[in-house]
């Protein structure tokens, strides 16, 4: 059953809907379909407190990242808000190779140090920005027509912060391949499950349901070992084989004592296991 409708801490946001599950789940909703979810200032600002408010709330185990309207999960970027200068409100033309902040820092959870699962259930297109998001989310599945590209290139830009996001989480060739490619080619569902982007395609209609049920199954879990698990894997990626190996044995050491803590193993089993 779901409770707190509309806002995490009863201030609403501007850009996304929360809801919350007695479960543990936070269902958190891309909400700007008119112009196909695309990210401004207003939802940038809306993700950097929403992930700060999901880091601290215990009661919250994981999330469930979707978006409304039926055309797109994302297309990144919402280009017609622009400042400045420049086609870009990130871009200072006097001093274009100053430091600036990553425009997609606040949307991704890994980055902001969110370590409690989250599962993204994608329809339609998922574009460019968008995988400031998709890369960063623990599970990801699809809905048959879902299809993922990455328009850099066609519109004259460098495309590389998504597609080196990507290449950790996709082979590198395809990954290449839609940064080239750019508007000239779509990856299907079939294609980004092959390629590791998504681990399942579940029919349009039973899309958020099922992201659902897999969040509500990660948070029955021990908290401790689930985050414990988040945390080991992602930091491995920064690290080489036997620094990661190093560091995972200490989370092991400090989370499985707290995760196994009075826990009855016997009642911990599920009455029944899923297959795919």
């Amino acid at each position: 059953m779901l409770k707190d409708e509309g806002s995490m801490t009863g201030h609403p946001y501007r850009t996304i809907l929360t809801e919350r599950t007695e479960t543990g789940v936070a269902i958190v909703t891309l909400n700007r379909p008119e112009v196909l979810n695309a990210f401004n200032e207003a939802m940038r600002a809306d993700f950097a407190r929403l992930w700060t408010e999901v880091r601290e709330d215990p009661s919250v185990k994981a999330v469930v990242l979707r978006a409304a309207g039926d055309k797109a999960f994302s297309t990144g970027l919402d280009v017609t808000e622009r400042t400045g200068n420049s086609d870009s409100p990130w871009l200072d033309k006097d001093a274009p190779w100053d430091e600036k902040e990553d425009p997609g820092h606040q949307l991704s959870p890994k980055r902001n140090g969110v370590w409690k699962p989250v599962v993204a259930a994608v329809q339609g297109m998922c574009a460019g920005g968008a995988f400031y998001w998709i890369t960063e989310c623990d599970i990801v599945v699809c809905s048959p027509e879902a299809t993922f590209f990455d328009p850099h290139v066609t519109y004259g830009m460098v495309a590389a912060l998504e597609p080196i996001a990507l290449s950790y989480r996709m082979h590198f060739s395809e990954t290449l391949r839609m940064a080239l490619l750019g508007l000239y080619e779509r990856m299907t569902a079939e294609t980004a499950k092959s390629a590791g982007l998504v681990t399942e395609i579940v029919p349009r209609d039973e899309l958020h349901d099922h992201a659902l049920k897999l969040a509500e199954a990660i948070a029955s879990q021990p908290a401790a070992a689930v985050q414990g698990t988040v945390k080991a894997m992602w930091q491995s990626l920064d690290r080489t084989r036997a620094q990661a190996l190093d560091t995972a044995l200490m989370y092991t050491q400090v989370g499985n004592p707290l995760g196994a803590e009075g826990l009855d193993r016997k009642s911990a089993k599920p009455a029944k296991w899923w297959t795919r």
